[in-house]
């Protein structure tokens, strides 16, 4: 018996891109996610992206979850409006739900915003958008697990 041989009761899933990245696209699309991505492709590092690969006419939804479930590493652009996105917190609960299911790594990065704010879910992050108690736990819970993984802090120059 090996001593490192795959549990039989995990989902196996063919990955079709090698990172997702989740972020607020209003606090910094042209800014630090636009290098990011930038940085990823000049390493030949496949990354989903929705204004290339979403087409035109497609519900946005479906298509999003199906990128994060066959991603191979998520990475969660924290940023100050982030928890103002309803859609941004139905990504993360998707994307924590993947590493549970599937052991997807995950990845917080902390921009501009710190660490405790996250996982205290104080400041912006204590004001999460309005819907059904039991779609705000889960908003809650997600923000909360994601904020307990290593992460990187990149603060604003001073």
């Amino acid at each position: 018996m090996t001593p490192f041989a795959p549990s039989l009761s995990t989902p196996k899933l063919t990955y079709e891109y090698e990172v997702f990245v989740s972020f607020r696209g209003a606090d910094n699309r042209t800014g630090f996610t636009s290098h990011l991505f930038a940085a990823l492709d000049r390493k030949t590092i496949h990354a989903y992206k929705d204004d290339i690969y979403l087409p035109r006419g497609e519900k946005v939804g479906p298509e999003l979850l199906k990128a994060i479930e066959t991603s191979r590493i998520a990475v969660v652009v924290f940023s100050k409006k982030y928890a103002t996105s309803d859609w941004c917190l139905d990504e993360l609960v998707k994307i924590m739900e993947c590493k549970r299911v599937f052991n997807q790594k995950v990845l917080p990065i902390f921009y501009h915003v710190s660490q405790p704010e996250v996982l205290e879910q104080k400041g912006n992050f204590a004001e999460i958008p309005n819907g059904p108690e039991d779609k705000m736990n889960s908003w809650r819970a997600a923000l909360t697990e994601a904020a307990n993984l290593e992460g990187l802090h990149l603060e604003p120059n001073r």
